[in-house]
């Protein structure tokens, strides 16, 4: 299965109102993070806002196993939106989908990566979870 970047297109770093900017450093981080991923085998998505804004620029890595089920995915953030970034966040996305588990091993991670992992997502629960007590 494939494993998404999810991109939020809205974050704008704490100096872009000085820096005047005419897009979002998202936007920015977006475009080349979509270009990185043209000879990837990853899948990209924008979204409005990821909730991270104190950490802008976000990006969402997450993905299924060939079951079906969802893997480890990651949170990112604190990029600055360049090249460089987009490369890395593409790399490391391809090496979550090699996974399994979406468990990457740190030895492997993109130098671009380190520092910017916000959390971690567990997988969802593959059975129920056993029924709550009731409360008497």
């Amino acid at each position: 299965m494939k494993t998404w970047i999810t991109i939020c297109e809205g974050c704008k770093r704490s100096d872009w109102n000085d820096r005047q900017a005419d897009v979002t450093d998202g936007d920015v981080l977006a475009q080349a993070i979509e270009t990185c991923a043209q000879t990837a085998q990853v899948e990209t998505r924008r979204v409005s806002c990821t909730m991270g804004c104190e950490r802008a620029c976000n990006v969402i890595i997450q993905g299924l196993d060939d079951a079906g089920q969802t893997k480890i995915g990651y949170s990112l953030g604190s990029f600055d939106g360049t090249v460089d970034d987009a490369q890395a966040i593409t790399d490391f996305a391809e090496l979550h989908a090699q996974s399994a588990t979406g468990q990457v091993p740190f030895r492997t991670w993109p130098v671009g990566v380190k520092g910017h992992f916000v959390s971690r997502h567990l997988p969802l629960p593959v059975e129920s979870m056993p029924p709550k007590a009731e409360k008497t």
